[in-house]
């Protein structure tokens, strides 16, 4: 009895060749979306940290200011406004000491910042005492983005432009944009709040 014959043919080394190269592309295609997807999802997580950070320093800033009130000298509760800057009396402890308050965006480092200022002495007085300063916010892009930190309106609701007069000031908006990377996704972030003087004798 006569079996039929069995051919085996191999590869040639042009169908090898095809084969491995097909093998690398997917490889690389597999390789290149993982590590772009654990990149992305560790930068979302570092821009949701940071946006998360100055969120809680915002807060409190807006209470402060909510609760912005004479100074243990007697002052009037606004020391000054600007578009990047304001600074008041608040206690910020609940101390029943009034503390020196300045919250400021530092273009050198895009941050921001709040300076404090405790009075002390008989008198009490805030003149020739340190300032302390902790970074409330990092990574701010408003100057990049045109973007005023600070908006004042009166008790009328009117936008303040001339802030020559503090006393005018019955209404903070605040508004913070944040970026770890401008140069990558997700865009800009803003956050924003606002609070009423509730301890102005001109808001009575």
């Amino acid at each position: 009895m006569k079996y039929p014959e069995i051919s085996v043919k191999g590869m040639t080394l042009i169908e090898m060749l095809m084969a491995i190269s097909i093998f690398s592309i997917i490889i690389l295609a597999v390789t290149y979306s993982a590590t772009s997807f654990y990149r992305y999802n560790a930068y979302g997580l570092e821009q949701a940290q940071a946006v998360d950070s100055a969120r809680r320093g915002i807060e409190p800033s807006i209470n402060n200011i909510r609760e912005a009130t004479y100074s243990d000298e007697g002052a009037y509760p606004v020391v000054s406004a600007a578009a990047n800057s304001f600074s008041f009396y608040s206690d910020i402890n609940g101390d029943n000491s009034i503390e020196k308050i300045r919250l400021y965006l530092d273009t050198a480092t895009n941050t921001f910042k709040r300076g404090l200022i405790k009075s002390i002495g008989d008198p009490l007085t805030y003149n020739g005492q340190p300032e302390t300063i902790i970074i409330l916010a990092d990574n701010v892009r408003n100057i990049e983005q045109g973007v005023d930190i600070f908006e004042y309106y009166d008790n009328t609701g009117v936008e303040i432009t001339n802030l020559s007069n503090v006393s005018n000031i019955a209404f903070v908006k605040m508004s913070i944009v944040v970026n770890i990377n401008p140069a990558r996704s997700p865009n800009d972030f803003t956050l924003r709040a606002s609070a009423a003087l509730r301890n102005l004798k001109s808001n009575l």
